[in-house]
């Protein structure tokens, strides 16, 4: 019996078992299937999101793409428009330059037409008036041949400024063709010689009581002083200070060195004065050394003798109308290296060329010959370039110019010296410059009145109207530029303007 009811017992808990477990996987099945359903309508809605995403980033690409096109169709259009007006506008600009040069066809035409018309005339005139002077009884054969040289002279005349006029605006034409022929000769055209010096230098004094003891007993001092250093000292009524004269001015430097420590320290005496000149010797030699080294330093020029240095170095004590003839070598090789970049020629040899242009100034007052024949001689024989040394011999045509470097070295000199602010002269000098200037265009015939301007830079002509006609002012400006050429010496260019002016004047009654 308790085994039936345990055996009921256990059927039915497995019954309720079954029936539990039955609706515990119906209950998950559902909650998985509901879960399915749920990830699966995320999954559509998620799908259906990006859907809508991707078609909005389609159709906003799509309307940049249109904007974009339409943009570029209207700047196209714009642009076309553009062109159409400019084309528009060009083919008016065409049409009235088309019509200029129609009027002025028309207008040259008619010109001719009087030309000729005056020509004709002209010969007409002519004809009559030798009719009229071979009539004349009266006159002399020879009277007859005179005014027929004085005809056929104004003729000639005239044909000759026609000619100049003419090959004036041929050479302009030729332009690039020339150009390096032309740049150099234009440019070496103002060239010019300055040789002018300071000869002298002041020494300050302490005081006025230092002057006797310079002089010495019975002048010993002073001569001692003066054989030794090979310069002249002179001492005056100027208050604390006395003056070194000399031509030489390196020597010159060496006894104002000298002069100046002796004044110093104290103790002047033949056998101290000896010693003191020897020291400031070797000093203003080495410093003459160190200058040559730094000036081709500068200059960007390597490879010279230790002589030519040195030589060069010299010129630091040397000027020519203030500018310092060191310095000045310096920038002329820097000018003759740009001029020559320019020219297509040679840089380092146009450079060395101006940088040793003048080392003969150096060496002129102990030897015979020019400073270009000196220089030149010098160089070659430490070893320089043979180009070089006929650029310095030729940079103021002593010797024929054998190259282009040649040309620029001696236009860059003449740009060195002739800039504004590069050299001065003394007032004399430049009034009795101006003045000449003046009194040599006064002095050709039909001139009436002539000023220099500029500094005497360019000089201004008036001619008598009746007596200069067109054709002979541009022969006058030719004669008188030649004549300045020819007979005066001057920085840089002078410019020659032959102003002609008629007036015509009357009276309303």
């Amino acid at each position: 019996m308790n085994i039936i009811w345990f055996i009921l017992i256990a059927v039915m808990v497995l019954a309720v078992g079954f029936a539990l477990g039955y609706f515990v996987f119906r209950y998950q099945n559902e909650k998985r299937q509901i879960n399915l359903k749920t990830r699966s309508d995320d999954i559509i809605q998620g799908a259906h999101d990006k859907a809508q995403k991707v078609e909005l980033d389609a159709r906003d690409n799509a309307l940049k793409i249109v904007k974009s096109a339409e943009e570029e169709i209207t700047r196209r259009r714009t642009e076309q428009t553009k062109e159409e007006d400019r084309l528009n506008k060009r083919r008016a600009e065409l049409d009235a330059r088309f019509e200029k040069i129609d009027q002025r066809e028309q207008a040259l035409n008619k010109r001719q037409s009087t030309i000729d018309k005056r020509a004709n005339e002209i010969d007409k005139l002519y004809d009559q008036e030798m009719e009229k002077l071979q009539q004349i009884a009266e006159m002399g054969k020879d009277d007859a041949r005179q005014i027929l040289l004085d005809e056929v002279e104004k003729e000639a005349r005239g044909d000759m400024a026609r000619i100049i006029r003419q090959i004036e605006l041929e050479a302009k034409e030729e332009g690039e063709k020339r150009a390096r022929i032309l740049i150099a000769d234009a440019i070496q055209r103002v060239a010019s010689e300055h040789v002018a010096e300071v000869t002298s230098s002041v020494v300050p004094l302490p005081n006025d009581e230092m002057k006797g003891r310079i002089v010495g007993r019975n002048g010993r001092n002073i001569r001692a002083f003066e054989q030794a250093a090979g310069v002249d000292v002179i001492v005056d009524d100027t208050p604390e200070s006395v003056t070194i004269s000399c031509f030489d001015s390196v020597r010159r430097e060496v006894a104002r060195r000298a002069l100046t420590r002796l004044t110093l320290d104290g103790r002047i005496h033949p056998a101290h004065i000896e010693k003191v000149i020897e020291d400031e010797t070797k000093a203003v030699d080495k410093i003459i050394a160190e200058a040559g080294e730094q000036a081709a330093f500068d200059a960007g020029i390597a490879g010279l003798h230790p002589e030519v240095l040195r030589m060069m170095g010299r010129l630091r004590f040397r000027t020519s109308y203030g500018q310092n003839q060191l310095a000045h070598a310096v920038e002329v090789a820097r000018l003759a290296g740009i001029l020559a970049s320019e020219l297509g020629a040679n840089v380092d040899l146009a450079k060395q060329g101006g940088f040793l242009h003048d080392i003969g100034k150096a060496m002129d007052h102990n030897q015979e010959g020019t400073h270009a024949q000196l220089g030149a001689e010098f160089c070659k024989r430490y070893g320089v370039n043979t180009i070089v040394v006929n650029a310095i011999a030729s940079h103021h045509h002593e010797v024929e110019q054998e190259s282009v470097e040649a040309v620029i070295a001696e236009s860059a000199d003449a740009i060195s010296g002739a800039r504004p602010g590069a050299r001065r002269e003394d007032l004399e000098a430049y009034i009795k410059r101006i003045r000449t200037l003046e009194d040599m265009a006064t002095s050709f015939k039909g001139v009436s009145q002539s000023y220099a301007i500029q500094a005497g830079r360019e000089v201004r002509i008036i001619v008598k109207p009746e007596e200069i006609d067109d054709l002979d002012a541009t022969r006058l400006a030719r004669d008188i530029a030649k004549k300045i050429e020819e007979t005066m010496q001057y920085p840089g260019q002078i410019r020659v303007t032959v102003i002609r002016e008629t007036r015509a004047v009357d009276y309303a009654k």
